[in-house]
């Protein structure tokens, strides 16, 4: 549906008509692009650690669950580069790859675990998105994170292919 990039830390990403994904770094030009950990808070734990958030994926069908709640969200204001519509990406087992558009592809490494910094975006929306389920287990739902396969240019209405993982599936859990 939109994909965006952002070459500095703020919290939002603006959308772009295009982004090119580069294998093994995430999206070009991007502030969490490289090789080894580029987020903030990973960055003060441990900035040696391999980037396993290169790319990050937001289904559209979350920014209607927030407007029942009244929130408005639109595409790349939680800081995705790719916002995806009709996958239930939190679903997909790690290792699950998506081709994105003609040759990009990215490979599911986790569930994004959103930070305090969403209530000052809009508050209350990080209890929208960190909540316990019915059977009391704890569902992320603010997207997955992911690192590129394949690198390769990636468009709004670009179509997405789901290839699972051969062998055991194993949930996605916090990243």
């Amino acid at each position: 549906m939109s994909v965006s990039l952002d070459n500095a830390h703020h919290f939002s990403k603006p959308a772009a008509p295009r982004i090119r994904l580069l294998e093994g770094l995430g999206v070009e030009g991007d502030v969490h692009a490289g090789v080894t950990v580029q987020h903030r808070y990973h960055v003060k734990k441990d900035p040696t650690a391999p980037n396993l958030t290169q790319v990050h994926l937001i289904p559209a069908e979350l920014f209607d669950e927030l407007a029942r709640g009244g929130y408005t969200v639109r595409p790349g204001e939680l800081g995705e580069n790719v916002t995806t519509t009709g996958i239930d990406l939190t679903a997909l087992p790690r290792g699950t790859r998506l081709h994105l558009g003609a040759s990009a592809v990215v490979e599911l490494t986790g569930l994004r675990n959103p930070c305090s910094l969403i209530n000052g975006y809009q508050g209350g929306l990080m209890k929208k998105l960190i909540a316990t389920d019915a059977a009391g287990r704890i569902t992320r739902k603010a997207g997955v994170m992911s690192v590129v396969a394949s690198g390769g240019a990636v468009e709004p209405g670009d179509a997405i292919r789901i290839e699972l993982p051969e062998g055991d599936q194993v949930p996605l859990g916090v990243v």
